[in-house]
């Protein structure tokens, strides 16, 4: 997304429990490195009952990510 001159790399997911979520995170961090970023931000959707619903900022592979989960 580019915004007021800046670029913002969003990952968009439903969730559908970690394995599917970790490749989230993977292809996230792919398009970190073909844009030339070192932060990016993915908004998981959460449709369970159960859900542990936050914001949380992590590192993996030396790109940060910021995940939401509604």
């Amino acid at each position: 997304m580019d915004y007021l001159g800046e670029q913002f790399i969003i990952e968009l997911k439903l969730w559908r429990g970690n394995e599917y979520n970790e490749r989230g995170e993977k292809q996230l961090i792919d398009y970190l490195e073909f844009y030339r970023k070192d932060k990016g931000y993915m908004l998981s959707f959460n449709f369970h009952k159960k859900k542990k619903i936050g914001v949380k900022e992590f590192s993996v592979g030396g790109k940060t990510i910021v995940e939401a989960v509604v």
